[in-house]
């Protein structure tokens, strides 16, 4: 029998790794610029956590979580979505004890159980921030120019914003009134799935993503002139904001996530280069989750992206130019001699910080250089029973072609001086 990999899943060979590296380091940093720290949770969590923050009408809960009893009986689940999560560590290890605000970021794998396809995966990989402390306005915007930023130095061009508001909890319960009366006589005409939310979470009918239930929407009532003035206030500090830094948006008043927890705030970012599934990265304000989750109320904002579709549009805009892990320095032994001499050579070139190989077989000088071209090396040192007698490497230049005589006793230093050019 010859095991293959699970359905929704890859593996990420080395030849790809080093954009996801690049990606992440990217990410890295931006964080670090905005002053956002790292956050890394359990791959697996109490099921009720996400029941409970996620809400139980959702797709996620009822449909696309991988859930398991352990030994113990204890219903668990692997994480299908990183905010639970941080919020669940930030009350239960009292984060907002240390600081009034917690600013968190994140790099994980997660899972749900759905129809794999481009960019969509059982086990798939998203970064995200969050913001834990405050209310303002302020960092709504930030979030979102946070995840804009990112997007830029990583080169992405083709990118729209699209905004809209929820509301504060008065607000929906507003607009849900208006929204039923709106559906109810052509409830028949919805799909399944609406007619369930119909009477658990009618806002979650906006978010479907059946062609005929869109059309049905299309003249439902906008939510956004059902804010109240505290929440139209927040929004247009949003939107001014975003407009002074030249961030342009677009307002979609039937944008509200797919998840029970946003208040006021919600945004998605999405490329051309996606097709139609086109949503990049999401997030928004969640002001009620950490009350639901057992916490005193702490008002919070964030996003989440995924990384999957992130480099299909980096290899869209960019092709393979991410990809940074080619070979330093090649050590090429002809000889039973030279090949001992050049284990010891490896290491200290290592010692270096230099990206470092040999050959451990043996073969001809035209395998060996073969070698190294395929693993696009910048420097092959050559070691024989000449240069054995007169202590010194013959460096070869891979990139112009040129060839020289270097000592043993000078070669760390050429070698710096080289790859500092």
């Amino acid at each position: 029998m010859q095991f293959r990999r699970i359905k929704g899943t890859q593996d990420i060979l080395p030849e790809e790794v080093g954009k996801w590296q690049y990606v992440e380091n990217t990410i890295r940093a931006e964080m670090a610029v905005f002053n956002y720290r790292e956050c890394r949770t359990p791959v697996f969590e109490q099921t009720e956590l996400f029941a409970r923050g996620i809400g139980e009408s959702t797709d996620i809960v009822g449909k696309e979580m991988y859930t398991f009893l352990d030994r113990g009986k204890k219903s668990l689940t692997l994480k299908p979505e990183m905010t639970a999560p941080i919020v669940r560590a930030f009350l239960e290890n009292n984060l907002g004890s240390l600081t009034p605000l917690t600013k968190l970021y994140y790099i994980a794998p997660l899972f749900r159980q759905e129809n794999p396809q481009a960019g969509r995966l059982r086990q798939f990989h998203q970064f995200g921030a969050e913001v834990l402390g405050s209310g303002a306005p302020e960092l709504d915007a930030e979030i979102i120019m946070l995840a804009m930023q990112i997007y830029k130095k990583l080169g992405l061009k083709s990118l729209d914003l699209i905004v809209n508001s929820v509301g504060d909890p008065e607000s929906r319960a507003n607009y849900r009134v208006l929204l039923q009366k709106y559906i109810k006589p052509l409830l028949a005409q919805y799909c399944q799935d609406c007619q369930n939310r119909y009477r658990t979470n009618p806002l979650r009918i906006l978010d479907c993503k059946v062609e005929s239930c869109r059309r049905l929407n299309a003249d439902a009532p906008q939510l956004i002139d059902s804010l109240t003035s505290a929440a139209e206030k927040h929004f247009t500090t949003v939107k001014r904001i975003l407009a002074e830094n030249d961030i342009p948006h677009t307002l979609n008043p039937y944008l509200v996530r797919g998840l029970d927890y946003y208040t006021h705030t919600v945004f998605e970012i999405t490329s051309a280069r996606l097709g139609a599934q086109d949503a990049l990265c999401g997030g928004g304000r969640y002001d009620l989750l950490a009350k639901q989750l057992g916490g005193t109320d702490t008002p919070a904002v964030g996003f989440a992206a995924g990384i999957e579709r992130l480099l299909m549009v980096i290899d869209a805009e960019h092709g393979q130019s991410m990809q940074k892990d080619d070979l330093d320095v090649y050590l090429c032994a002809l000889g039973p001699q030279a090949f001992r001499t050049s284990v010891k050579w490896t290491q200290k070139i290592r010692a270096l910080g230099l990206r470092t190989d040999r050959d451990y077989f043996g073969r001809s000088m035209k395998a060996q250089l073969r070698d190294a071209n395929r693993q696009s090396a910048k420097v092959v040192l050559i070691l024989g029973d000449n240069e054995l007698k007169d202590n010194e490497f013959s460096v070869k230049d891979m990139q112009n072609s040129t060839q020289q005589l270097v000592p043993f006793s000078e070669i760390e230093n050429f070698l710096l001086n080289f790859f500092k050019k």
